[in-house]
C-alpha cells in the first residue's frame, strides 16, 4: 500500500500555451535502463522506498515488432507517477555521454520538507551510497547522488512560496533571452 505524503504539489500553471494540444496533465512515468532488475528494485524499494507496483515483460517490443526480451519495472513515485526500468538482460546499464558533464543528465525527485531531505540524506549514506549536498539553489535545497545503474538523481526541497515560482514563470521567456545573448555570440 502507498502512504501519501504531507507533500502538496503547487498548483498547476495558470498560464497554458494554446498550441491545439491536448493538455498533458502529468508525468506517467519516465524509463532508464537497468544493469539488473534484482539489483534495482533492491535499491529503489529498500533505500528509497519506493515500491515495485508494476512489471511488464514481452519478447518483441509491441511499439515496433521487434524481437528484444525485456523486463519492464515501475516503481510508484507518491503523486501517483512512476519511474521505470529496463533489463535487456545484458548486464549493461544506461551508457554516459561522454561529451556531456555527468552532473547534466539527472533525475530530479521532490521531497516534502527540509527534514526529509536530510532524512534521506543519512538513510542514503547509512546504505553506503556517497551524497552530495545539501546545495542551496535559492528557491531550493537539493542533495545528489546514483543509483547503482550510474543514473544520477536529484532530491529537491522546495522552501520557497508559491508566488516566487509564479514570478518565475512570468520572467522565464525575458530571463532565457538575457542569458542566451550573454553566452552564445
Amino acid at each position: 500500500m502507498i502512504t501519501p505524503s504531507r507533500f502538496s504539489p503547487r498548483a498547476p500553471a495558470a498560464r497554458r500555451i494554446d498550441s491545439g494540444f491536448p493538455i498533458i496533465h502529468r508525468l506517467h512515468h519516465f524509463a532508464y535502463r537497468c544493469r539488473d532488475a534484482e539489483e534495482t528494485v533492491r535499491f529503489y524499494e529498500d533505500v528509497l522506498g519506493l515500491p515495485l507496483a508494476c512489471v511488464v515483460s514481452h519478447e518483441h517490443v509491441p511499439s515496433t515488432g521487434e524481437y528484444q526480451p525485456y523486463l519492464h519495472i515501475f516503481f510508484e513515485m507518491g503523486d501517483g507517477s512512476y519511474l521505470a526500468f529496463f533489463d535487456l538482460f545484458d548486464g549493461r546499464s544506461c551508457t554516459p555521454d561522454p561529451d556531456t558533464p555527468a552532473w547534466v543528465n539527472h533525475l530530479a525527485l521532490q521531497v516534502d520538507s527540509r527534514e526529509a531531505l536530510h532524512q534521506a540524506k543519512a538513510r542514503l549514506e547509512a546504505a553506503g551510497v556517497d551524497v552530495l549536498g545539501p546545495s542551496q539553489h535559492g528557491t531550493f535545497d537539493s542533495i545528489y547522488f546514483f543509483d547503482p545503474n550510474g543514473i544520477r538523481l536529484e532530491l529537491a526541497w522546495e522552501k520557497s512560496p508559491p508566488e516566487v515560482f509564479e514570478h518565475a514563470a512570468q520572467t522565464a521567456h525575458e530571463q532565457m533571452a538575457s542569458v542566451l545573448r550573454k553566452y552564445r555570440k
